[in-house]
């Protein structure tokens, strides 16, 4: 028998698997609407019987969004797992800009007079419902065209489901041109609900909660960085996460519900520089960084973008979950840079607090 989310919901809340909140179940009916009215028009529910009635005018989307660790990518992962279409995406909002913005280099390549048209359209052939994981607008390339794809998107019947750390009003919030970028939150409005996720909990913060965040040395702490993985995401190998960033690419290799996992050679051995690292601050609520090398003259460089990487995480409040050689003050002994590095491990250290990133 087809059970409705809130019954997924408090199931799983029974057997131990979440923890039972009640802003996060007064969302869940907003969520069971568009799903009844995806179903309901889906290709296997039309059948024959409706070959010849007009098309019905596809659900309003949910912008569901509130501060970090609420529980609104455990509600999107719910919500897109008992969606029963065929046609449906769930992606990162960063990795699907990307996409647009790769599919656009290629279209102007060609004759065609207007180079977003072949994009949307293959967004449209492919998905009718689309949901995003964090919206979020900070490069003027991309606030320069979503309105008029996303105007092409639901124009065709797609619909879109998103969650957002921000207020649609504060999209793309102190962006250069940013009055050029108003008509979208308009048409965001218009064709979603928006809904405010109101928890008093930050349950990503409240796993972290003394909870060990350093472990050393690097190679034997792999298992337990596993299980910090998976009780931070659910388990999965996560997808990779592409950010663009005046032209270089910054790779995060897993990511999953807010949280990102790469190497210290990944991200510290690349050529990247302050503003690759605020993306990616920006990008990911929690970091977790494996294989911290001892630091020295021999790879001054991979250690001073790692300084650079970790005043970015800092600024931002961004968690980190690290496996190093050694503990931060035994990091980086000797050697030019190594007193610079003093402020860094204090930074590390302080880090680790259980109460640091929460917000008063």
């Amino acid at each position: 028998m087809r059970q409705t989310l809130t019954e997924i919901y408090d199931a799983r809340a029974a057997e131990g698997r979440l923890r039972s909140d009640p802003a996060q179940r007064g969302v869940l009916p907003l969520l069971e609407e568009v799903r009844l009215a995806m179903e309901e028009t889906s290709e296997k529910a039309r059948g024959l019987k409706r070959l010849f009635q007009k098309e019905p005018e596809p659900p309003k989307g949910l912008y569901l969004w509130g501060g970090v660790g609420r529980g609104k990518s455990m509600l999107m992962d719910l919500f897109f797992g008992a969606t029963d279409i065929r046609r449906k995406r769930r992606v990162h909002f960063h990795a699907f800009m990307q996409e647009v913005q790769a599919g656009l280099t290629e279209a102007r390549k060609t004759s065609t007079p207007d180079a977003l048209e072949p994009v949307a359209r293959k967004v449209i052939e492919t998905t009718r419902l689309l949901c995003f994981d964090e919206m979020q607008i900070t490069d003027i390339a991309d606030a320069m065209i979503v309105g008029r794809l996303f105007q092409k998107l639901f124009d065709a019947g797609v619909v879109v489901v998103t969650t957002s750390n921000r207020i649609p009003d504060d999209l793309y919030k102190d962006g250069l041109n940013r009055q050029l970028f108003l008509p979208f939150i308009d048409l965001l409005k218009e064709r979603m609900k928006v809904q405010e996720l109101v928890s008093a909990e930050d349950y990503r913060q409240h796993r972290l909660t003394g909870a060990q965040v350093w472990f050393t040395p690097a190679g034997p702490a792999k298992p337990e960085i596993d299980a910090v993985w998976h009780d931070l995401t659910g388990g999965g190998q996560g997808e990779m996460l592409e950010l663009t960033v005046k032209g270089r690419t910054v790779v995060v290799p897993a990511y999953k519900n807010g949280v990102g996992r790469a190497s210290f050679w990944e991200l510290c051995g690349a050529p990247l520089g302050p503003a690759d690292y605020l993306a990616l601050a920006d990008a990911v609520q929690v970091l977790i960084l494996e294989g911290i090398p001892h630091l020295s003259s021999s790879n001054y460089n991979e250690a001073k973008r790692f300084v650079t990487l970790i005043d970015s995480l800092y600024e931002a409040k961004t968690r980190l979950i690290c496996s190093a050689a050694d503990e931060p003050e035994r990091l980086y002994t000797e050697g030019e840079g190594s007193f610079e590095f003093e402020r860094t491990a204090s930074r590390l250290r302080e880090m680790q607090d259980k109460s640091w990133g929460q917000t008063s």
